[in-house]
């Protein structure tokens, strides 16, 4: 079936956020005694809602974190998104040539997601599109946020087309009933391809890949 949307996840997809977003969290819980290392993080966290990531700190930590904690970690983050956050490498070239109807769906709060797209200077291209897990209470690897998206963009699952980088959001899509593209490195590659997901690791690629679905 041809794609008639394509929903796009923000962060690792849009947004280059993954290295920066879990160097804040593993500087953040250092001070709480917690020792991780970058790449540990990234693949304890990604994709991963907050109420789990606190989850995993607790429970290595063996306490509680303070009430407190989750607003100061996204204070942090939003700093750091301010100074240095840049879009995924070639994104914006692919968006230019893709010429269906796109929108956003992130795991993240609304607010998060609009700052990343604001300082990459993408929200112009996602404005009054943009769908967050927050709003619905559900996160995935559940498939309702893409649901969710497609029947707010007036499309049905499958003609939509998921772009992903994490195997919670490749599940998400899948069970959707939606086609999946997940952008990826090598080392990842196999795993998102066993979730179900066609695999592709260049911006460049994402249009005619498109064209195919």
């Amino acid at each position: 079936m041809r794609t008639q949307l394509v929903i796009f996840d923000c962060d690792g997809v849009l947004v280059d956020s993954e290295v920066l977003g879990n160097r804040v969290l593993v500087e953040f819980v250092a001070e709480f005694g917690l020792a991780l290392e970058l790449e540990e993080a990234m693949l304890l966290f990604k994709g991963c809602k907050m109420a789990d990531c606190v989850a995993v700190i607790e429970q290595r930590l063996g306490r509680l974190m303070p009430p407190d904690f989750v607003t100061r970690l996204r204070t942090r983050t939003a700093e750091a998104f301010e100074r240095e956050l840049l879009c995924v490498d070639g994104i914006e070239a692919a968006l230019d040539e893709i010429n269906l109807p796109i929108c956003v769906a992130s795991s993240g709060p609304l607010e998060k997601i609009k700052l990343a797209l604001r300082v990459t200077n993408l929200l112009p291209r996602f404005e009054g599109r943009i769908f967050s897990s927050y709003e619905i209470g559900s996160w995935k690897p559940a498939p309702d946020l893409f649901l969710y998206a497609a029947k707010n963009m007036g499309v049905q699952a499958p003609y939509c087309t998921v772009v992903e980088d994490s195997i919670l959001g490749v599940r998400a899509g899948v069970a959707a009933g939606m086609n999946v593209l997940a952008y990826a490195n090598s080392s990842e590659a196999s795993l998102l391809e066993e979730c179900g997901a066609q695999v592709f690791n260049s911006m460049s690629q994402l249009p005619s890949l498109l064209l195919h679905e």
